[in-house]
């Protein structure tokens, strides 16, 4: 067994890794309170004592372009971890999510003998499976949030652990649609949509003159209607202000919100949905939704091509059916978007039977996250617990 004092090696590439770090903090030194932590973090982690090596921020990269322009630095920061690590020799080295920094780094400590795990797996079921062999020579360990993801790595030799999904954790089991609603003071009887355009500028683009086309259009067939659009991050806010100062947008009775998409979701009555991890959060507030998603013809050609499974709203993979409906690319037409949103206000019954799958599937990822990952960890770093 490990020293009583495991030195616990995290790198968290950004802020969703950095409260996924926070919490595996909290939840190995409930097991193991003398644990030191090092690496790469974020402000939640230093709060709770960790040693951050490196500005998480410089990390913190979205887009081709931004990547490209930033890459040398990243590089350099990666070749200074592994260094770092393989002088400090931790007990264990977690990568957090971060798979195209966090991966290599695990790869070349894993063979210089240091026990690594990486902390959510990329959507290998998705796409590109084919890195399944490769993550297994890296990581000892892959911990992953969704059931069908284990087996994958078992088949290809490698050990991984479904610890369940944070969010089921952090959001009620029981959708409260009457307090949402209360607290944003709208009426109960009032048609409500949520707007979920997308997280990122370049989302924002493509799909935000999109659905607010397809909110013109279902005012038009239910004129009390009323949309909830809450906001990622301030550049996000600005460039969807642009967009709604518009002659065909300004009029429309759009309420932006700072974050709180969960409160959007459970208060509306059906949800227009960028495809992505949001769609999972959508379906946990128990609400029905319709997954829209556009890129250019080039990309998408690609991506199809890649793509390994019949669908790509994650609340529809994990039913194993369309469960909600999918309108990407040529059928991303506001017309066919509002019929589609209608369907669900004016369908009752399909409403219900869609909760009860959802409240179905939010059970299924309801585990203990943090503690289930920290004894994976803290298996993988020898001690005994």
């Amino acid at each position: 067994m490990t020293a009583p004092s495991p030195l616990i090696a995290l790198c968290a590439g950004e802020a969703s890794g950095d409260l996924l770090g926070a919490h595996l903090i909290e939840a190995i030194r409930a097991r193991c309170p003398q644990a030191r932590f090092t690496g790469i973090g974020g402000a939640r982690m230093a709060k709770l004592g960790f040693e951050s090596l490196y500005d998480q921020e410089k990390l913190a990269v979205r887009g081709f372009a931004e990547v490209v322009k930033r890459l040398p630095e990243i590089l350099k920061i990666r070749k200074g971890l592994t260094a770092d690590m393989l002088r400090l020799r931790p007990d264990v080295f977690v990568g957090i999510d971060a798979p195209d920094f966090n991966l290599a780094v695990e790869g070349r400590l894993k063979a210089a003998g240091i026990a690594t795990v990486h902390y959510v797996s990329p959507s290998v079921w998705a796409w590109r499976r084919e890195r399944v062999n490769s993550i297994v020579k890296q990581a000892n360990r892959v911990l992953c949030l969704f059931p069908m993801e284990p087996q994958l790595y078992r088949d290809a030799g490698g050990r991984a652990e479904f610890v369940g999904h944070p969010m089921a954790q952090t959001l009620p089991l029981q959708a409260d649609r009457a307090a949402a609603r209360a607290k944003m003071k709208l009426d109960p009887q009032t048609p409500v949509f949520a707007l979920l355009p997308g997280s990122r500028v370049s989302e924002i683009d493509y799909m935000a003159p999109v659905f607010f086309q397809t909110a013109a259009l279902v005012l038009q067939r239910l004129p009390a209607a009323r949309f909830l659009l809450p906001v990622a991050t301030h550049a996000t806010r600005v460039r969807l202000m642009e967009i709604l100062a518009k002659d065909a947008y300004k009029r429309l009775p759009i309420q932006l919100m700072t974050t709180h998409t969960d409160l959007a979701c459970t208060a509306a009555d059906a949800v227009l949905v960028t495809s992505g991890t949001a769609t999972l959060e959508v379906a946990l507030c128990k609400r029905p939704m319709v997954i829209s998603y556009k890129i250019s013809p080039l990309t998408y050609a690609y991506v199809k091509r890649k793509i390994k499974v019949p669908h790509v709203g994650l609340p529809n993979i994990l039913l194993g059916r369309e469960a909600v409906p999918e309108l990407l690319q040529g059928k991303a037409k506001p017309a066919l978007l509002a019929d589609a949103l209608i369907k669900w206000y004016e369908s009752p019954e399909a409403v219900a039977a869609l909760e009860n799958d959802f409240r179905e599937l939010h059970l299924t990822l309801r585990k203990d996250t943090a503690a289930l990952a920290a004894q994976n960890v803290l298996e993988e770093a020898g001690v005994a617990i």
